[in-house]
């Protein structure tokens, strides 16, 4: 009932802005672009184009994850690794555990100065980032070194199970993923996350009080709010409601707080609160089956195609050999699906944004993130453009959703009555320090202007 009623809301935004025009207090058109033209010219064609390089990466990613994976098979790599566990250590799990672990070694260390590019110069080009390079690469390793193991892990489990049902091993291998993933997301706040950034209480004020009553009036199973120090990474805001039976946490970064006004961060924390309260991480991964289950039948069947007669020395499916082939046919498959991944993604957003509107009650806060994320996020992308490549709402879709909340409700007197936009003088703090960076310092031949305060 909650879903529906969700619906329902959602839709009442669309008809809404048409229906009860004449009454609106303010035009939610206008109000909406004033919020989206405080970021300037500059700031708005720096955030289209650090975005829509992200479409280029996305392709090249693939390409060279492609690329080596060829390289591991059609070199032999990965059939002389098993060829040597099956002689030593002889038990197939192993084998299928230490293939899998050559593989990703390998693919990690033949990719790491693509991944130095994308995560850490176009970063820092782009001022994203906050780290050093020592700092950078010691997450990196923290990173593939939990990757390695989990992973290693996951392809000999998956490997047993193509082993015991090698026509079938698609459906019961989508199952085992989605409970894999599901215990990952429950041990991943506690154990994981915590390798990466310090977690500490929230202080006591009236901000943390109101981001704990909105979670305890929406049952969710936390008496406590985390801070977290993105900051050691990054200037971009983040915040999150993590875990389930037990592992519940709340948590917001501290550039949330530094950067964000008291209403941006309870907009963004009734937005977070919404996935949990909407059951998000249960519906994600039952939508999501599907994407696997068809992933997998993808690479079985052509998989069958493309290695039959024992080619490239892969005698079947269930011979680890055959991963660097799994792994290009999955990297295949994926491409194909990640818009429909990142529908389903998105409206999962767009249900959280809807809820956490009427949970905070502060649609400039809402506005005030939107215009924040904007750093790293294109704004107004054209409709196909969102469809194929944004996992949440368009910067300018949310603006637009919250003035047309704020209009209807004071419209309707459940809220005060003030003007829509931004307050006046309001300006991103990523656009106030690059216009304080760009202003022109008092050189010694022309002395700066003598104070007129007292």
């Amino acid at each position: 009932m909650r879903l529906i009623g969700l619906a329902a809301f959602s839709a009442a935004f669309v008809f809404s802005g048409t229906a009860l025009a004449a009454a609106l207090p303010f035009d939610p058109e206008q109000a909406t672009r004033a919020w989206l033209d405080t970021m300037g010219a500059e700031a708005t064609a720096r955030s289209n184009a650090y975005y829509e390089g992200g479409y280029w990466i996305e392709l090249a990613s693939a390409a060279v994850s492609i690329a080596v994976a060829a390289l591991i098979l059609l070199l032999g790599w990965a059939r002389g690794v098993r060829d040597w566990l099956e002689r030593t250590v002889k038990w197939f799990p192993l084998v299928a555990l230490g293939v899998g672990f050559f593989v990703n070694l390998v693919s990690t260390v033949l990719t790491f100065p693509f991944s130095h590019y994308v995560d850490f110069v176009r970063e820092h080009r782009y001022d994203l980032s906050t780290q050093t390079f020592p700092e950078w690469f010691g997450e990196q390793l923290i990173g593939a070194g939990i990757g390695l193991v989990v992973g290693s892990i996951f392809i000999a489990i998956l490997y047993a199970i193509i082993r015991a049902a090698r026509n079938t091993w698609w459906i019961w291998g989508s199952a085992v993923t989605i409970v894999f993933v599901g215990v990952l997301g429950m041990l991943a706040p506690v154990y994981i996350a915590p390798m990466f950034n310090t977690y500490t209480p929230m202080e006591q004020g009236e901000l943390r009080d109101d981001i704990l009553a909105f979670a305890q009036a929406n049952g969710v199973p936390a008496d406590n709010v985390y801070v977290y120090d993105r900051s050691r990474q990054t200037n971009s805001i983040s915040a999150n409601v993590s875990g389930a039976f037990g592992t519940t946490r709340i948590s917001l970064a501290d550039t949330l707080l530094e950067r964000g006004s008291p209403e941006a961060v309870r907009a963004v924390m009734g937005h977070e609160i919404g996935h949990y309260v909407l059951g998000h991480t249960y519906s994600l991964l039952i939508m999501n089956t599907g994407l696997i289950l068809f992933s997998f039948a993808f690479v079985h069947f052509a998989f069958r195609a493309l290695a039959k007669n024992e080619r490239w020395g892969v005698r079947d499916i269930a011979d680890p050999a055959g991963l660097p082939l799994v792994l290009i046919l999955l990297t295949v498959v994926g491409l194909l699906t990640t818009p429909v991944q990142r529908n389903i993604t998105r409206f999962h957003e767009n249900q959280a944004d809807a809820f956490g509107l009427n949970a905070a009650r502060e649609p400039d806060g809402f506005a005030e993130a939107a215009v924040l994320l904007s750093e790293y996020r294109k704004m107004e992308p054209s409709g196909l453009e969102e469809w194929v490549f944004y996992t949440h709402p368009s910067g300018w879709n949310r603006v637009h959703r919250a003035m047309v909340w704020k209009a209807n409700e004071i419209a309707a007197g459940r809220l005060p009555n003030t003007p829509g936009g931004p307050p006046p003088g309001w300006v991103p703090d990523f656009v106030r320090a690059r216009d304080a960076e760009a202003a022109p310092t008092p050189s010694a031949a022309e002395p700066a202007a003598p104070s007129t305060q007292e």
